[in-house]
């Protein structure tokens, strides 16, 4: 365990210097790592890179890792990232995905988002057989009507979305 650990402190290190280089290719090549841990940061860290060229690269994370927790940070992710985009990868995830652990989130990210297109779905998540998920849409579908008719802050609305 200490060698495992010691590699993955000296790629933090790597992945630091690459950070402060501003170098997202590096980042996303990093999504497809063998450690579970190193493709959640680099999902986190590509997120604070910003841009919506980054969504495909995180909804690829959320559809097709093999990890529940990495497939849970993107479907974050995707909600911090607040692009349009995303909500059809997010939309997927919320409906369709195997983890609760992962749909519940993928519900809250759209209710982050706040896109009216994001109703529909999350009035299906209201039927979904886990009660986290369901009472995550419910959260999701306040926040898309709080943010249609009363919303006079929006970054207000995106911290309380989730």
């Amino acid at each position: 365990m200490q060698a495992v650990t010691g590699e993955r402190l000296a790629l933090f290190a790597e992945m630091e210097r690459k950070y402060e280089e501003k170098d997202s290719e590096y980042f996303v090549g990093l999504l497809g790592h063998d450690d579970y841990v190193v493709r959640t940061r680099a999902t986190c860290i590509l997120v604070d890179m910003g841009g919506e060229d980054k969504v495909e690269h995180i909804a690829r994370v959320l559809k097709e890792d093999d990890n529940e927790l990495v497939r849970h940070e993107a479907a974050f992710s995707l909600g911090q990232m607040c692009h349009s985009s995303g909500i059809r990868p997010l939309v997927d995830a919320t409906l369709n995905d195997s983890s609760m652990f992962v749909r519940h989130e993928a519900a809250i990210a759209l209710g982050v988002i706040g896109a009216p297109e994001a109703k529909e779905p999350l009035l299906q998540a209201l039927e979904d057989p886990d009660r986290p998920v369901s009472e995550s849409a419910v959260v999701a579908l306040s926040n898309i009507v709080f943010m249609e008719g009363m919303c006079t802050n929006e970054k207000f609305a995106k911290l309380t979305g989730g």
